[in-house]
């Protein structure tokens, strides 16, 4: 005896929908994964420098989201008049030499600001 098949259809986080099917039969396991295999690459180019690129790529996003929350955390305490002339002065200039260090990476790496864009679900894109 074969357990029926039991398919749920969900999203991802890039909102692309994805499929679940349980089986015991191997047939249907079988059949599902030959609808897949055009979609999956053929192999992996995995090398130093394609690492090193990602590597890079995911730390730089990470950078650029919380530049950006701090920025605006920044603008609501200037806003709300909670910080001293001295206070705005000093976070400007640190949230201006860290874009620029950000720009310095994103060339030393050979990436664009869409490279570095994340969705964020509900809030939308990083960028």
């Amino acid at each position: 005896m074969s357990k029926n098949n039991d398919t749920s259809t969900s999203h991802n986080v890039d909102g692309e929908r994805s499929r679940t099917i349980e089986t015991d039969s191997l047939e249907i396991f079988a059949k599902e994964i030959e609808k897949v295999q055009d979609a999956l690459p053929k192999k992996i180019a995995a090398n130093p420098e394609n690492v090193e690129k990602g590597l890079a790529r995911l730390v730089l996003t990470l950078i650029e989201l919380i530049r950006k929350l701090m920025e605006k955390q920044a603008m609501r305490r200037v806003e709300a008049g909670s910080l001293t002339d001295e206070e705005v002065e000093r976070v400007g200039e640190t949230l201006m030499k860290l874009e620029n260090k950000m720009k310095e990476l994103k060339d030393i790496f050979g990436l664009k600001d869409e490279d570095l864009n994340l969705n964020l679900g509900p809030l939308g894109d990083l960028l």
